[in-house]
């Protein structure tokens, strides 16, 4: 199957620079793209893509704002792409809020072009984009600096197993299944059935609005 995309960044080298690497894989299909969040949302649109790469700060409309109506679960009908958030180390309370929205979640704009080709195929299956590091750390500094955020993980958390309790901890930490399986030493195929019931007990989108959720709920605080 193509991943059919559209890139949204006001800089018009960095479209046509990131249109040429994806354009020349066999399995990704450049179908447009916009120099701010509202060109976003028509020429999305118009193209129904699987994935909108979206730059975080432009005029007009910036990314985030952009992402939330993209998102918006609201709007019956709507055609609701996977919305990778590109972003620098600063923006932190930017890619917090996007992906509370709804984003799949975010790559650095200075990343190697092999992490960004795989960026857009982790995310067209599904996943979010949560493993690495650097996510970890945005999060955790958000939630380090506003505490008031992070509600009791009774209200939305007691309807989970203990076991998909841990699970979400896990996920929040940034695991990937794999490890997930090998430090409670379950099959991969039965940590990925957790997650399903996690997602769907807690009504959530993926992995990413799990882990905003964990941090919001208290079940994981910076530090730990």
């Amino acid at each position: 199957m193509t991943i059919r995309v559209i890139i949204v960044d006001d800089q018009a080298m960095v479209r046509a620079g990131f249109a040429a690497l994806l354009g020349a894989q066999s399995d990704i299909d450049v179908v447009g793209d916009a120099a701010d969040g509202a060109q976003a949302l028509e020429v999305t649109g118009r193209t129904h893509p699987d994935v909108v790469l979206m730059d975080v700060r432009m005029p007009v409309m910036d990314g985030l704002e952009a992402a939330r109506r993209l998102l918006d679960p609201a709007v019956p009908g709507a055609h609701r792409p996977k919305v990778l958030m590109l972003t620098t180390f600063d923006v932190d309370d930017y890619v917090y809020e996007a992906l509370r929205a709804g984003a799949s979640g975010f790559l650095l704009k200075d990343a190697p072009p092999a992490d960004l080709i795989a960026a857009v195929r982790v995310v067209a299956a599904g996943e979010a984009l949560l493993a690495p590091s650097v996510t970890r750390r945005l999060i955790e500094d958000f939630a380090r600096t506003r505490p008031a955020r992070r509600r009791d993980p009774k209200l939305r958390l007691n309807g989970l197993t203990p076991r998909e309790t841990e699970v979400l901890e896990l996920i929040a930490r940034g695991l990937s299944n794999q490890e997930i399986a090998a430090g409670l030493v379950l099959a991969e195929q039965t940590v990925k059935t957790h997650i399903g019931r996690i997602l769907a007990k807690l009504d959530l989108r993926d992995r990413a609005q799990a882990v905003v959720l964990a941090y919001e709920s208290g079940l994981v605080t910076p530090g730990q």
